[in-house]
């Protein structure tokens, strides 16, 4: 498993776990960091914090391309798993949007229901064709 995979793997076990407790991620971001052997990768704590940072955005345009479904009726890992590709769509500029669905669609397979993967590639698909140009914090660029 890559480093980055792994990164994302941590970083999904937080959100995951603040959404299900009430407590804020990063809060719990910083407790695990201050407990954990081995240590938090760097990039788990940046998509914890982009994550929390952005958190408005990112949820308005999975309500917006989840069609069906609201935010709090999505299974929590699906909830969490979205937010961390999509924060990496929006932010993350030297992650391709092909990999950031990848990724996200690898944890689904492994760690929610059946249809999940199927449901968050497109939810991930509509919003990296909408990519959103006008988001000019987000580091991105259409090429």
């Amino acid at each position: 498993m890559s480093a980055r995979r792994k990164a994302r793997k941590r970083a999904l076990d937080v959100l995951f776990e603040a959404d299900i407790r009430g407590l804020a991620a990063a809060d719990l971001l910083s407790d695990r960091t201050a407990q954990a052997q081995p240590p938090v990768a760097p990039y788990a704590q940046l998509l914890v914090e982009g994550v929390v940072a952005h958190q408005e955005v990112i949820d308005g345009l999975i309500s917006e391309h989840a069609h069906g479904w609201t935010l709090p009726r999505l299974p929590g890992v699906d909830r969490a798993l979205l937010r961390i590709a999509i924060f990496e769509l929006l932010y993350c500029c030297d992650v391709p949007n092909a990999v950031a669905i990848d990724e996200a669609m690898e944890l689904a397979k492994s760690l929610s229901t059946d249809e999940s993967a199927g449901f968050i590639n497109g939810v991930l698909g509509a919003v990296a064709r909408e990519a959103p140009i006008e988001l000019p914090a987000a580091g991105r660029s259409d090429s």
